[in-house]
Protein backbone atom coordinates (compact mmCIF):
# COMPACT_ATOMS: atom_id res chain seq x y z
CA UNK A 1 0.00 0.00 0.00
CA UNK A 2 2.93 2.26 0.69
CA UNK A 3 4.24 1.76 -2.81
CA UNK A 4 0.90 2.73 -4.41
CA UNK A 5 0.24 5.62 -2.35
CA UNK A 6 3.91 7.09 -3.17
CA UNK A 7 3.35 6.22 -7.01
CA UNK A 8 0.29 7.92 -6.87
CA UNK A 9 1.71 10.73 -5.02
CA UNK A 10 4.93 10.90 -8.51
CA UNK A 11 1.86 10.65 -10.74
CA UNK A 12 0.56 13.40 -9.31
CA UNK A 13 3.63 15.48 -8.71
CA UNK A 14 4.27 14.27 -12.43
CA UNK A 15 1.01 15.63 -13.95
CA UNK A 16 1.28 18.82 -12.39
CA UNK A 17 4.53 19.39 -14.39
CA UNK A 18 3.32 18.76 -17.29
CA UNK A 19 0.26 20.35 -17.49
CA UNK A 20 2.68 23.21 -15.83
CA UNK A 21 4.48 23.00 -19.27
CA UNK A 22 1.70 22.60 -22.02
CA UNK A 23 0.53 26.15 -20.06
CA UNK A 24 3.28 27.77 -21.40
CA UNK A 25 3.79 26.10 -24.79
CA UNK A 26 0.15 26.97 -25.50
CA UNK A 27 0.97 30.49 -24.52
CA UNK A 28 4.50 30.41 -26.58
CA UNK A 29 2.27 29.08 -29.38
CA UNK A 30 -0.76 31.68 -29.15
CA UNK A 31 2.04 34.10 -29.04
CA UNK A 32 3.70 33.14 -32.17
CA UNK A 33 0.59 32.81 -34.01
CA UNK A 34 -0.59 36.60 -32.29
CA UNK A 35 3.29 37.77 -33.77
CA UNK A 36 2.93 36.22 -37.12
CA UNK A 37 -0.43 37.45 -38.00
CA UNK A 38 0.38 41.01 -37.24
CA UNK A 39 3.42 41.01 -39.01
CA UNK A 40 1.82 39.18 -41.69
CA UNK A 41 -0.41 41.68 -42.14
CA UNK A 42 0.73 44.86 -40.42
CA UNK A 43 4.32 44.45 -41.98
CA UNK A 44 3.77 42.20 -44.44
CA UNK A 45 6.41 40.48 -43.20
CA UNK A 46 5.18 36.69 -41.05
CA UNK A 47 7.52 35.00 -39.03
CA UNK A 48 9.02 31.83 -40.89
CA UNK A 49 8.21 28.57 -39.99
CA UNK A 50 5.31 30.10 -37.30
CA UNK A 51 2.84 27.69 -38.77
CA UNK A 52 5.37 24.74 -39.15
CA UNK A 53 6.36 25.27 -35.25
CA UNK A 54 2.26 26.35 -33.75
CA UNK A 55 0.87 22.67 -35.34
CA UNK A 56 4.19 20.54 -34.10
CA UNK A 57 4.18 22.06 -30.49
CA UNK A 58 0.19 21.97 -30.45
CA UNK A 59 0.81 18.19 -31.28
CA UNK A 60 3.02 17.89 -27.86
CA UNK A 61 0.40 20.09 -25.94
CA UNK A 62 -2.01 17.65 -26.89
CA UNK A 63 -0.22 14.03 -26.21
CA UNK A 64 1.67 15.47 -22.80
CA UNK A 65 -1.91 16.09 -21.88
CA UNK A 66 -3.17 12.38 -22.81
CA UNK A 67 -0.73 11.50 -20.18
CA UNK A 68 -2.49 13.61 -17.90
CA UNK A 69 -5.57 12.29 -18.86
CA UNK A 70 -4.49 8.57 -18.78
CA UNK A 71 -3.94 9.11 -14.91
CA UNK A 72 -6.62 11.41 -13.63
CA UNK A 73 -9.44 10.23 -16.27
CA UNK A 74 -10.05 13.77 -16.21
CA UNK A 75 -11.58 13.59 -19.73
CA UNK A 76 -15.49 13.33 -21.09
CA UNK A 77 -17.34 10.22 -19.71
CA UNK A 78 -20.75 8.93 -20.22
CA UNK A 79 -21.54 6.23 -17.45
CA UNK A 80 -25.51 6.30 -17.79
CA UNK A 81 -25.09 2.29 -18.73
CA UNK A 82 -22.01 1.73 -15.62
CA UNK A 83 -24.10 3.64 -12.94
CA UNK A 84 -26.89 0.82 -13.41
CA UNK A 85 -24.58 -1.82 -12.98
CA UNK A 86 -23.99 -3.39 -9.70
CA UNK A 87 -21.15 -2.18 -7.78
CA UNK A 88 -18.42 -4.96 -8.45
CA UNK A 89 -19.33 -4.92 -12.20
CA UNK A 90 -18.92 -2.02 -12.58
CA UNK A 91 -15.40 -1.75 -11.08
CA UNK A 92 -14.23 -4.54 -13.75
CA UNK A 93 -16.29 -2.76 -16.35
CA UNK A 94 -14.07 0.06 -15.66
CA UNK A 95 -11.09 -1.77 -15.90
CA UNK A 96 -12.36 -3.36 -19.19
CA UNK A 97 -12.41 0.44 -20.81
CA UNK A 98 -8.81 1.47 -19.24
CA UNK A 99 -7.46 -1.66 -21.09
CA UNK A 100 -9.01 -1.27 -24.36
CA UNK A 101 -7.91 2.75 -24.01
CA UNK A 102 -4.46 1.09 -23.60
CA UNK A 103 -4.59 -1.34 -26.33
CA UNK A 104 -5.47 1.59 -28.85
CA UNK A 105 -3.05 3.80 -27.04
CA UNK A 106 -0.62 1.02 -27.91
CA UNK A 107 -1.71 1.12 -31.53
CA UNK A 108 -1.46 5.24 -31.49
CA UNK A 109 2.00 4.67 -30.24
CA UNK A 110 3.49 2.33 -32.30
CA UNK A 111 2.09 4.31 -35.41
CA UNK A 112 3.97 7.62 -34.28
CA UNK A 113 7.10 5.67 -33.67
CA UNK A 114 6.72 4.80 -37.76
CA UNK A 115 6.19 8.52 -38.13
CA UNK A 116 8.94 9.79 -36.52
CA UNK A 117 11.54 7.31 -37.88
CA UNK A 118 9.95 8.19 -41.69
CA UNK A 119 10.50 11.91 -40.61
CA UNK A 120 14.15 11.39 -39.58
CA UNK A 121 14.98 8.74 -42.56
CA UNK A 122 13.98 11.42 -44.79
CA UNK A 123 15.28 14.64 -43.61
CA UNK A 124 11.83 16.17 -43.27
CA UNK A 125 12.15 20.01 -42.16
CA UNK A 126 10.17 22.70 -41.78
CA UNK A 127 9.11 25.19 -44.58
CA UNK A 128 10.60 28.34 -44.30
CA UNK A 129 14.22 27.40 -41.84
CA UNK A 130 14.91 24.07 -42.77
CA UNK A 131 14.66 22.81 -39.11
CA UNK A 132 14.37 18.94 -39.21
CA UNK A 133 11.11 18.02 -37.52
CA UNK A 134 11.59 14.57 -35.79
CA UNK A 135 12.76 15.98 -32.38
CA UNK A 136 9.43 17.62 -32.26
CA UNK A 137 7.51 14.82 -33.42
CA UNK A 138 9.94 12.55 -30.94
CA UNK A 139 8.49 14.75 -28.20
CA UNK A 140 4.86 14.18 -29.29
CA UNK A 141 5.52 9.85 -29.19
CA UNK A 142 7.36 10.25 -26.40
CA UNK A 143 4.31 11.78 -24.75
CA UNK A 144 2.32 8.84 -26.57
CA UNK A 145 4.38 6.33 -24.77
CA UNK A 146 4.12 7.81 -21.22
CA UNK A 147 0.64 8.25 -21.73
CA UNK A 148 0.61 4.01 -21.99
CA UNK A 149 2.50 4.14 -18.63
CA UNK A 150 -0.41 6.43 -16.98
CA UNK A 151 -3.26 4.40 -18.31
CA UNK A 152 -1.77 0.96 -17.53
CA UNK A 153 -1.26 2.67 -14.06
CA UNK A 154 -4.80 3.99 -13.63
CA UNK A 155 -6.31 0.32 -14.81
CA UNK A 156 -3.92 -1.42 -11.98
CA UNK A 157 -5.19 0.96 -9.84
CA UNK A 158 -9.43 0.17 -10.34
CA UNK A 159 -7.96 -4.02 -10.48
CA UNK A 160 -6.05 -3.58 -7.36
CA UNK A 161 -8.32 -1.09 -5.08
CA UNK A 162 -11.28 0.07 -4.58
CA UNK A 163 -10.86 3.29 -7.04
CA UNK A 164 -13.41 4.07 -9.14
CA UNK A 165 -13.65 6.62 -12.71
CA UNK A 166 -13.90 9.29 -9.91
CA UNK A 167 -11.30 8.48 -7.13
CA UNK A 168 -8.88 10.96 -9.07
CA UNK A 169 -10.50 14.06 -10.08
CA UNK A 170 -8.40 16.61 -9.24
CA UNK A 171 -9.64 17.87 -6.20
CA UNK A 172 -10.42 21.63 -6.47
CA UNK A 173 -13.24 20.61 -8.84
CA UNK A 174 -15.97 20.27 -5.99
CA UNK A 175 -13.89 19.90 -2.61
CA UNK A 176 -18.01 20.64 -0.58
CA UNK A 177 -18.48 17.67 -1.82
CA UNK A 178 -15.90 15.34 -1.68
CA UNK A 179 -15.37 16.44 2.39
CA UNK A 180 -19.08 16.22 3.48
CA UNK A 181 -20.18 12.52 2.97
CA UNK A 182 -24.05 14.35 3.38
CA UNK A 183 -23.79 16.08 0.33
CA UNK A 184 -22.30 13.67 -1.59
CA UNK A 185 -25.28 11.36 -1.04
CA UNK A 186 -27.47 14.24 -1.88
CA UNK A 187 -25.63 14.74 -5.70
CA UNK A 188 -25.30 11.34 -6.25
CA UNK A 189 -21.58 10.92 -5.64
CA UNK A 190 -19.88 8.21 -4.95
CA UNK A 191 -16.80 9.06 -3.36
CA UNK A 192 -15.01 6.94 -6.17
CA UNK A 193 -15.11 3.19 -4.04
CA UNK A 194 -17.23 0.65 -4.87
CA UNK A 195 -18.78 -1.49 -2.30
Amino acid sequence: MRVLHRSLTYLEAFSRKVEMVSAILLAVITLLVLASAIGRYLFAWPIPDAFDFSRLFLGVVIMWGFACVGYRGSHIKVDLFALMLPARVRRWTDFFAWMVLLGFTGLLCWKMLARVTSAYNSGETTFDLQVPVWPVMGLIWLGVAVSMLTILARALMIALTNAGLDDFEPAESEPHIASDPQKQKQTGGSGGTYD
